[in-house]
């Protein structure tokens, strides 16, 4: 992938990067490009994530879901260990012990809010709101779903599986 390299006409502007990644400002407004490439993620809809489509598969989706989540959280931004399976295993035989799932949704959280910093975003996902809201009718699976529907909105106009630019 090309280095994209201010000039001096447009040294003052952020001007977002062709796949429309978002950027990390540098010295003087100049964008600090990391070089890092991640993998775009899909963008899914909060309330059917969180009521429909569990309510239809019998609550099946939500395990796919939190296994799908983590697999593109690891691949957009390689530089952080997520392990997809075991956070999924946690929920299907853990949640029985109530301090797994809660301590699972906590992690999730801190990956949600490193994967905004990842796309230059400023960071507004809760670890403890994504634990906590568990006991508000499982509100915490909407939630994160917001939060990760940010990272996606900071990529405009890509398709999930695409190539993106890291912010450093």
């Amino acid at each position: 992938m090309d280095e994209i390299k201010p000039t001096t006409a447009d040294a003052g502007q952020s001007v977002p990067f062709a796949t429309g990644g978002a950027l990390a400002h540098g010295v003087a407004g100049v964008p600090a490009v990391s070089g890092l490439t991640g993998v775009a993620m899909k963008r899914r809809g909060p309330v059917a994530v969180w009521l429909g489509l569990p309510l239809i598969t019998l609550g099946i989706y939500q395990l796919v879901w939190y296994y799908n989540i983590h697999r593109e959280m690891q691949e957009f931004d390689r530089r952080r260990t997520l392990n997809p399976a075991g956070s999924m295993l946690v929920l299907l035989l853990l949640s029985w012990t109530l301090v797994a799932p809660l301590v699972s949704f906590y992690n999730t959280g801190k990956a949600i809010a490193n994967a905004q910093r990842a796309a230059g975003l400023p960071v507004t996902c809760s670890p403890a709101a994504s634990m906590w809201l568990t006991f508000v009718f499982g509100l915490n699976v909407w939630y994160m779903q917001r939060q990760l529907n940010l990272v996606t909105a900071a990529y405009p106009g890509v398709e999930p599986g695409a190539s993106v630019l890291l912010a450093a």
